[in-house]
């Protein structure tokens, strides 16, 4: 951390001179101007911390010379020590009125001078404190603007979208029921029947998806913890769920596993979740035939688990800005969905003192991995 620096502005050199010599001691940057004008047009050099000012000068007087710098916005805050011989209210009212924080009189006492020049510094490092944080503050509000912004677009470009789609299965297929039922066979029937099934659960998918996410990002803003009651991670129970979910895309053969048991702070039903939705993309952006590799190990008090599978992966610019409701073209691969997936899987991991990560070789290859703490059942 660089010095303070300060500046004195005065016209006779001796007098900088002496002031000099009683702040020896002290680790400050002494700077010298020897006129207003001079010392105005050098701030952007000297980048004061700290002014002390003659107020007796040729030319423009320091009294003239503190109204003109704390009349430039940058250097408002900067204190100004006024050093002067003059006594008069009046005159140290016009002071005050021209922007001056502080006095010492001349002739200066080393001891008074050295106080006044701590205190003032003192304050400009809390005004320094203060704007850092409001900047902080600033650019945090507009780095959450920017993500209301950009979920509110997401949800706008995709929520209709997704909502309407299998809503128009169900009422598409019920219209037809409807209106042809006496002229249809047993078969259309049942395939219209089908369709509505479908539909209806990929609703029911959707509206528990997205009432998850609301859940969690309730958890996170109000600054909760997770409820973390554990779960045992029993690789032959997972396995069987997944290769289950793997039948839906005719890919139960693709699935390969190597886990290891574990107790992990996640209720059931979010592991659950966290495992279905990494391994349901893995499924719906991987060509059939190639396999998906699901493996975890032990280390340190933490299970690493990976996903890992050979489809069309993602870019760097496309894992930045995982995000819920967004949605990333993929190629061939292309499925229906929100995008909040990996947005859930990212959420749950880190409400329990986790991380994950994405490493990908775009249109090669995709890995997930989890680093979740382990407990003691």
């Amino acid at each position: 951390m660089a010095p303070p620096s300060i500046l004195v502005i005065d016209d006779e050199p001796d007098n900088f001179d002496v002031i000099e010599a009683l702040l020896s001691r002290q680790d400050y940057q002494l700077h010298y101007a020897e006129s207003g004008e001079t010392a105005i047009a050098s701030l952007d050099a000297f980048q004061p911390d700290l002014i002390l000012l003659d107020v007796m000068m040729p030319g423009i007087d320091g009294i003239e010379v503190c109204r003109q710098i704390k009349a430039l916005p940058r250097w408002q805050l900067v204190p100004i020590i006024m050093v002067t011989a003059l006594s008069a209210r009046s005159d140290l009212a016009h002071c005050l009125i021209a922007g001056a924080d502080d006095f010492i009189s001349k002739p200066v006492n080393g001891m008074e001078l050295l106080a006044r020049v701590q205190s003032m510094l003192r304050i400009k490092h809390q005004y320094d404190q203060i704007q850092s944080l409001s900047q902080v503050q600033a650019n945090t509000i507009a780095c959450l603007q920017q993500n209301l912004t950009e979920l509110q677009g997401n949800l706008a470009a995709n929520l209709a979208h997704e909502l309407n789609t299998p809503l128009n299965g169900i009422l598409g297929s019920l219209t037809l029921l409807q209106n042809h039922f006496d002229a249809m066979e047993r078969d259309g029937i049942l395939k219209l029947i089908n369709i509505t099934e479908q539909s209806a659960r990929r609703l029911e998918t959707l509206t528990q998806k997205s009432l998850i996410y609301l859940e969690l990002e309730l958890v996170a803003n109000q600054q909760k913890k997770l409820d973390a009651t554990p779960t045992r991670l029993s690789g032959y129970v997972l396995q069987a769920e997944l290769e289950a979910r793997a039948q839906r895309y005719n890919r139960s053969g693709d699935l390969v596993f190597n886990l290891a048991t574990a107790w992990i702070p996640l209720p059931e039903r979010y592991l659950s979740i966290l495992f279905h939705e990494l391994v349901d993309n893995a499924l719906k952006f991987s060509p059939k035939g190639t396999p998906i590799t699901v493996s975890s190990q032990i280390e340190d008090k933490q299970i690493r688990i990976s996903i890992q599978d050979l489809g069309c992966g993602m870019t760097a610019d496309q894992i930045a800005k995982v995000d819920a409701f967004r949605q990333f073209g993929r190629s061939i691969y292309e499925q229906q969905g929100m995008g909040i997936g990996l947005k859930l899987a990212q959420k749950m991991t880190t409400l329990v003192g986790g991380e994950m990560t994405l490493q990908s070789n775009y249109q090669h290859n995709m890995t997930v991995t989890l680093a979740l703490p382990t407990v003691t059942a």
